[in-house]
């Protein structure tokens, strides 16, 4: 296992992350399962193990709190808040919702404090300087050591990093953004806005939801537990995903001259960003760890990188659609009009 600092913190973790959004009745993934894939990837040397209050409104939470008890002292804890989790005022970023929800975030876990709290999604309701005064309070509260964002746009990690200066304030440290070989986009804007700030990235997704798993090709029924829950994004009559499998083939062509397996190729490629501090896995079963843990070394030669930015260029998103940093004016026309 590879090990980076995250940031400018100090902390050192591993190269590979253990993502907990498929444990419990989303990922059909029982406490036992879920704490056998713990032990494995700890005994692997993952040390950082990401959830959120919105998976599976709480129970993933709780499944984990479960799988580390007695152990907390040797793992990373990072957990979010800001998805709805309920009635009007169960979501976003406010000081009174972030400081409910943790406190019910740290009862779920079972700990008095996470190491890493982030923003599930920007939320354009609330300023940046009300959420970062809460943020920095619960630190000094001690039931936080950092506080990072999740899936922001370029433009508001800068401004988020400038509230926090204009007002003396303590500031995110971190950004959660979904980066794969198909998906480049924030190597256009946030990448370098990280690198800049010196954020930490911890990258969700480096298997596209499935695609870069090797369960999809072409001639092949397509069966991937996110088929079931998603179709569309899988529906090769949509010509975004019809791009998606033509780059698959391609990409699966490279990965086999290389000696790789599809996972291999995915998460070396996503780890060996500079800018990257980390890939999130996301496993459901036990054999699902164990395949991409395979890429805990993974170094891809400069070769290969230049093959795979032949089938994906740089900076593109094959499905710009499935972004979820999007701009709130692009997607409610109500937005854009007096």
């Amino acid at each position: 296992m590879q090990y980076r600092t995250l940031g400018r913190t100090g902390v050192q973790v591993s190269s590979l992350v253990l993502g907990a959004m498929n444990f419990g009745a989303i990922g059909r993934t029982t406490q036992d399962e879920a704490t056998a894939i713990v032990d494995a990837a700890l005994e692997a040397g993952v040390n950082l193990i990401d959830t959120a209050d919105r998976y599976g409104d709480g129970e993933s939470e709780v499944i984990v709190g479960k799988a580390i008890a007695g152990r907390r002292d040797d793992i990373v804890l990072a957990t979010k808040a800001g998805m709805p989790m309920g009635g009007r005022n169960h979501q976003g970023s406010s000081r009174r919702w972030l400081v409910t929800e943790l406190d019910a975030s740290l009862r779920r876990l079972g700990v008095d404090h996470v190491d890493l709290y982030q923003i599930h999604r920007w939320d354009p309701e609330t300023g940046d300087e009300e959420t970062l005064s809460a943020l920095t309070d619960l630190r000094r509260a001690g039931k936080i050591r950092y506080f990072g964002s999740s899936t922001f746009p370029a433009y508001r990690i800068v401004q988020a990093q400038w509230a926090a200066r204009e007002n003396h304030l303590g500031r995110y440290v971190t950004e959660q953004p979904s980066y794969s070989i198909l998906q480049r986009g924030i190597e256009t804007h946030v990448l370098p806005v990280t690198e800049q700030y010196g954020l930490g990235v911890l990258a969700w997704s480096p298997l596209a939801s499935g695609w870069l798993s090797g369960a999809v090709r072409a001639g092949r029924e397509i069966d991937t537990h996110r088929a079931t829950l998603m179709p569309e994004r899988f529906d090769t009559a949509i010509p975004a995903n019809r791009a998606r499998l033509d780059a698959v083939e391609r990409l699966a062509k490279v990965a086999a001259e290389a000696g790789l397996t599809m996972i291999q190729l995915a998460l070396g490629f996503v780890t060996a960003h500079p800018g990257v501090t980390s890939a999130i896995l996301g496993p459901r079963t036990l054999d699902h760890l164990r395949a991409q843990l395979a890429a805990a070394d993974t170094v891809l030669s400069a070769d290969v990188l230049d093959a795979i930015d032949e089938i994906v260029p740089p900076g593109l998103d094959l499905a710009p659609d499935e972004k979820h940093d999007t701009p709130p004016a692009l997607l409610d026309p109500s937005l854009r009009r007096r």
